[in-house]
C-alpha cells in the first residue's frame, strides 16, 4: 500500500456483515514465550489503536446530533474488535510482565515511526518520547526481577535493551512543556497525521492500563512507581496530542483516524508470522475499509468537500515492526540530554525553571523510580541467579 487513492476504491467489508460471536472474542490467547514477541508487539498496539477509536467517536458523539447513530454502530464492532484483540493476551502474564511489554511497544513502535516521520519537528517528539518509555522500561524490568524474581527478556524476547535511558527523575515537567507545535493541516504529510494519531492513541492505552493496575499492588514501592510512571504517560498524551492541528473538525479527525486504522492493520498484516492472528488482523482491516468508507460518505454529505483534502498523499512503507535497537542506541548517545523549555528542545542547562520547580515539590519525598532500581544492573537471569554464580 503506497497510498489511500486506491484504498479509498476498495469498499472492504460493509458494516452490516461485521459480526461476532463471544467465542470469537475471547478466542485461543497467544503463548507468552513461544509466540514471537512482535506478535504480542502488534496485539497491544491494535488494542490502544482501537480504544482510542472507540474514545475519539465518544467525544465526537457528544458534539455531533448528526452523527451519533452512525458512530455508535462503528463504535459497536470496534468495542468487539478491541475484545477479540486484548483477549489475545494469555492469562499467564502477570500485570508487570504486561507492563513490560507495554513499554517495548513504546519504545519499538515509537522508533519506527520517528525514522518513518518526514517532519523534522515531529521526529524529534518521537525521539525525545521513546527515550522517556525506554528508562520506563529498566525502572519495570528492575521491579519485575525484585518483585516477582522474573527477567524481563523473557517477554522482550533479546530485542529491546533494558539500560536506563533519559532518567525518569526528570521526566516530570511543567504542564507548558509539554506542549508541542502541531502540525498544518493544509500542508502535513498524510503519514504525520497518521503518526501522531497512532502514537496518541498507543500513550493513552498505556496511561490508562497504569491507572487500573497500578492500585492492585500491595508493595508500596510498587504502588508509587505506577503512580509516578502514570503521571508521565499523560504528559506524553498531551504531548504527542498536541502535534495534531487543533483547528481541524472533528469529521477531519476522524477520517484520519480511521485511515491510520487501515494502514496499521495493514502493517500488522504484512508483517505478522502467526496464521491464525495474521488472518484477524486482514478481517478487521477489512473492517476498517468499511468503517473508512462509510466515514468518506458522511464526509461528502456533511461537510460537502472531498475526502481527498484530508487523505491525499502518499504513505511510505509500513510501520516495521522489528528491533530498533540500533536506532535507540543512538538517539540514547546525541539525545539524553535534550529537555525542554515550552515547545522548544533545548540542552540540559537550558530546560524551563517552571519544570525544575515543579519536581523539586513532586520529588520532596522520594522518587520511586529511584528506590526500585537502585544499583540495579540488568543480565541474564535474575538478580539473585547472578548473586550465586558470583559466590
Amino acid at each position: 500500500m503506497h497510498g489511500l487513492t486506491g484504498i479509498l476504491d476498495n469498499k472492504g467489508c460493509s458494516l452490516d456483515k461485521q459480526q461476532f460471536t463471544w467465542k470469537e472474542m475471547a478466542s485461543r490467547p497467544i503463548s507468552k514465550l513461544d509466540d514471537d514477541a512482535f506478535t504480542r508487539v502488534r496485539v497491544i498496539l491494535m488494542n490502544g489503536v482501537e480504544t482510542d477509536s472507540l474514545r475519539l467517536k465518544h467525544f465526537g458523539a457528544r458534539f455531533n446530533r448528526d452523527l451519533q447513530l452512525p458512530l455508535a454502530q462503528i463504535r459497536r464492532v470496534e468495542q468487539h474488535q478491541a475484545t477479540a484483540i486484548n483477549w489475545l493476551l494469555s492469562a499467564d502474564h502477570s500485570p508487570l510482565e504486561t507492563t513490560v511489554a507495554y513499554e517495548q511497544v513504546a519504545i519499538e513502535v515509537t522508533a519506527a515511526v520517528a525514522q518513518n516521520e518526514p517532519d523534522p519537528y515531529q521526529a524529534q517528539t518521537y525521539r525525545f518520547g521513546l527515550l522517556e518509555d525506554f528508562d520506563h522500561l529498566y525502572r519495570y524490568s528492575a521491579m519485575l526481577d525484585r518483585l516477582e524474581g522474573k527477567d524481563a527478556n523473557n517477554i522482550l524476547q533479546g530485542y529491546t535493551d533494558i539500560v536506563p535511558g533519559r532518567v525518569t527523575t526528570d521526566h516530570h515537567r511543567a504542564p507548558e512543556d509539554d506542549l508541542r507545535d502541531s502540525y498544518d493541516k493544509t500542508q502535513a504529510a498524510l503519514i504525520t497525521k497518521i503518526h501522531a494519531a497512532l502514537i496518541t492513541g498507543a500513550e493513552y492505552q498505556t496511561h490508562d492500563y497504569y491507572m487500573a493496575i497500578g492500585p492492585t499492588f500491595a508493595d508500596p514501592v510498587a504502588r508509587q512507581l505506577y503512580a509516578e510512571i502514570a503521571s508521565v504517560e499523560e504528559q506524553h498524551v498531551t504531548q504527542y496530542g498536541s502535534l495534531q492541528d487543533p483547528d481541524e473538525t472533528f469529521m477531519e479527525k476522524w477520517l484520519v483516524h480511521e485511515a491510520m486504522e487501515v494502514y496499521a492493520y495493514s502493517s500488522c498484516a504484512e508483517q505478522e508470522e502467526n496464521p491464525r492472528i495474521k488472518a484477524l488482523w486482514e478481517r478487521f482491516m477489512e473492517y476498517e475499509l468499511g468503517h473508512l468508507n462509510l466515514a468518506c460518505d458522511l464526509f461528502k454529505k456533511l461537510e460537502k468537500r472531498d475526502p481527498a483534502e484530508v487523505l491525499g498523499g502518499k504513505l511510505p512503507k509500513m510501520i516495521q515492526f522489528k528491533s530498533q535497537r540500533e536506532f535507540v542506541r543512538k538517539v540514547l548517545d546525541e539525545e539524553v540530554d535534550l529537555r525542554t523549555s515550552g515547545a522548544n528542545y533545548v540542552p540540559k542547562a537550558k530546560e524551563n525553571k517552571a519544570s525544575k520547580t515543579y519536581r523539586k515539590q513532586l520529588h520532596s519525598d522520594g522518587v520511586p523510580a529511584e528506590i526500585v532500581s537502585a544499583g540495579y544492573q540488568w543480565a541474564p537471569g535474575t538478580e539473585l541467579n547472578n548473586k550465586r554464580s558470583r559466590r
